[in-house]
């Protein structure tokens, strides 16, 4: 099945979904309101699981829209030093998974944070308040109401507020802090790095939340696009707002952001990919300026990709020498 661009074509691909003119004011201001924000870290620790090695701590603080958010932070249990950090994010409509999956980056060394998304299935809180649609998805959410209210914004903020938070613990070194995730993950760990100092390597796999049109207009806006199909039938069936409604969620697609990274980035594409189709991966890819390198399999869509978390695992690693 080929449902996509020449491999040539992406390499060079710039994007489909309209950026907002007032782009870099919008998310200037989004910033400075995270700012003003008394984030009141908790720290408790978790008596459930426990390693040898490792110490669990269920951190929550204070995000934008009063939302509070939970993370699971893993520290080793003897530190000499300060140590790297990774922030890790989930995939949509799921949660930081369980506390074990990270002991191997602690017995390594690295403090581990890896936040709930607000509104999905782990603890952090969704705060709610929005007009519109509050049914169908995350994309969507907000959409009808003021475009302060995208639920993406504050939720690309709680990345960037996590990342501060980590930074200004003592134990963390702030200039080695990786962003590292899968799907909504790869997609958030992009944005973090887009709108935090702190943030000096990414691992992004098959990044979702990227160029919005082009997946509508691929006909893949199913599965983890489904949304935006759902919410065109029921609030705009002629498409007589079409323009409006892309260039609104323009505010909440990574491949607009990409441009502010000054991070490292790890990104890895599957060519067969029709959850997260690989040019809309490339749109984001191709606006970054920092160092970067992309492994694309050919072979491989949306799914486990064998062996691939060996390599993570040490370009992760290099931060260590």
């Amino acid at each position: 099945m080929v449902f996509e661009m020449p491999l040539e074509k992406l390499k060079t691909y710039m994007g489909t979904n309209p950026c907002p003119p007032d782009f870099d004011e919008y998310w200037q201001r989004a910033l400075k309101e995270m700012d003003e924000v008394e984030p009141n870290v908790e720290i408790v620790k978790e008596e459930s699981v426990e390693a040898p090695y490792a110490e669990c701590f269920n951190m929550y603080f204070t995000g934008v829209k009063g939302a509070r958010i939970r993370v699971q932070l893993i520290k080793p249990k003897k530190i000499e030093k300060p140590c790297p950090a990774i922030l890790m994010f989930h995939g949509y409509k799921w949660y930081s998974g369980d506390w074990s999956d990270k002991f191997g980056l602690v017995a390594a060394g690295f403090i581990v944070a890896a936040m709930d998304v607000r509104g999905q299935n782990g603890y952090s809180e969704d705060v709610g308040g929005v007009k519109g649609n509050t049914v169908q998805g995350h994309i969507i959410r907000g959409l009808d109401d003021d475009k302060d209210q995208l639920l993406y914004r504050q939720i690309f903020l709680d990345t960037a507020e996590l990342a501060k938070i980590i930074a200004n613990m003592p134990e963390v070194d702030e200039k080695r802090i990786a962003a590292l995730g899968y799907s909504q993950g790869g997609g958030l760990a992009l944005a973090c790095a887009a709108l935090s100092p702190y943030i000096s390597r990414v691992v992004s796999v098959y990044p979702f939340l990227c160029d919005y049109k082009r997946v509508w207009e691929m006909d893949l806006a199913k599965d983890a696009y489904e949304e935006i199909r759902t919410y065109f039938r029921f609030r705009d069936p002629l498409h007589e707002r079409e323009d409006e409604i892309f260039t609104k969620l323009g505010y909440i697609d990574v491949q607009h952001l990409a441009k502010w990274i000054r991070a490292e980035v790890l990104m890895v594409t599957g060519l067969m990919d029709t959850i997260c189709p690989p040019s809309t991966q490339f749109a984001a890819y191709n606006k970054i300026q920092s160092k970067k390198q992309m492994l694309i399999y050919p072979d491989f869509g949306h799914e486990q990709i064998f062996y691939l978390n060996d390599k993570i695992f040490m370009y992760l690693m290099e931060m260590l020498k």
